[in-house]
């Protein structure tokens, strides 16, 4: 606020001195311009450009004045800046099947390790990653850890199915949990990978997902075409149902039972979104945008006044003058004889 009164009050100042000076110098006019006594139409703006350059520069320096100094250090991600990760991670004895990976002979679970693994490799964003598991019901395991080690250590065939009873797989428990854990969380900064053999899914009772998911991502695990037995069943990844999750939350589905995770699925799920060209910038960036073009424009103006403000070129004309040099020029037989033309004739 005090510099804007800063800019206004020198505005102000520069206008009537502005003011003043036409006034002052009106009389004089046609020795400077010529007999019109105006100067060019663009010039007769001077006096508003250089009062407006004068407030900004008066603004910016203002500004700078008053604020905190920056200071450049190391350059470090403060963890309030990082991006959420929450993993809902299926955790049913179907993921321990060994049907899986390119040569469909790794379990499920380390398949989804293999994935994940791989994401956190080549994201190049550093997340604070949270565990959601589910099965007959769903767990948060941890939250907002940064510790590789601690997300490796869970993913590492840790035997979390037996923290449920058993029964049947409910993916939406899952999503339940993931939604309640990112709910006090910033708008869009957030992105929930939900990784399942889809082998049990309800067809209604999907949660609605908080502002704070801006990104999903379902990967599915497991031979999609054929299943291997368990519990008196077969159990096979479901694509359909797991395509099906992932357009009802917004989201990409990726099969990652043979490949990883494409780098144009990596880069669209865990991109920031960023602010514009213009949002990125600070008062600090403004006041030294209005310091330079300020500061330019005073230094340009005058330059600019002198060489094209005006038509009028007061002086001898330069074809007069070359008229007058070349006389001069002339030998002085030449100069008599032009001087007596009669007695030319006579001789």
């Amino acid at each position: 606020m005090v510099a804007e009164l800063v800019a206004g009050s020198v505005l102000v100042i520069v206008l009537a001195a502005e003011s003043l000076h036409a006034r002052r110098t009106r009389h004089i006019a046609r020795l400077a311009f010529g007999p019109t006594g105006k100067p060019r139409h663009w010039a007769r703006c001077a006096p508003l450009a250089r009062a407006a350059a004068t407030a900004a520069l008066a603004w910016g320096l203002t500004t700078l004045l008053l604020l905190a100094p920056k200071v450049h250090r190391v350059q470090t991600i403060d963890k309030n800046a990082m991006r959420h990760l929450v993993l809902a991670l299926d955790v049913s004895p179907s993921m321990r099947l060994e049907d899986a990976g390119p040569t469909k002979k790794q379990a499920r679970r380390k398949r989804v390790a293999d994935l994940l693994s791989s994401l956190f490799d080549r994201a190049g964003t550093p997340f604070r990653i949270s565990v959601v598991a589910f099965y007959n019901g769903a767990k948060q395991v941890v939250v907002d850890t940064t510790d590789m080690e601690v997300v490796g250590n869970i993913l590492d065939d840790l035997p979390m199915h037996f923290a449920f009873e058993a029964g049947e797989t409910r993916l939406f428990d899952g999503l339940e949990e993931a939604v309640k854990l990112a709910r006090p969380w910033s708008p869009k900064s957030a992105t929930l990978v939900i990784l399942s053999d889809g082998d049990t899914v309800p067809a209604t009772g999907m949660p609605k997902l908080p502002a704070s998911i801006s990104h999903v991502l379902v990967v599915g695990v497991g031979d999609p075409r054929v299943g291997s037995f368990i519990d008196g069943r077969q159990s096979r990844q479901d694509v359909s149902t797991l395509r099906q999750v992932a357009v009802r939350l917004g989201g990409v589905y990726h099969n990652g039972n043979e490949k990883q995770i494409t780098t144009d699925t990596l880069r669209q799920v865990t991109a920031q979104a960023r602010p514009g060209r213009f949002e990125r910038f600070s008062r600090r960036e403004y006041a030294l945008a209005a310091c330079a073009v300020g500061g330019m424009a005073l230094a340009v103006l005058p330059v600019l006044l002198q060489a094209f403000g005006t038509s009028w070129r007061p002086g001898v004309r330069r074809d007069a003058r070359s008229v007058v040099e070349s006389s001069r020029e002339q030998p002085a037989h030449r100069r008599e004889m032009s001087a007596h033309p009669a007695a030319v004739s006579v001789s």
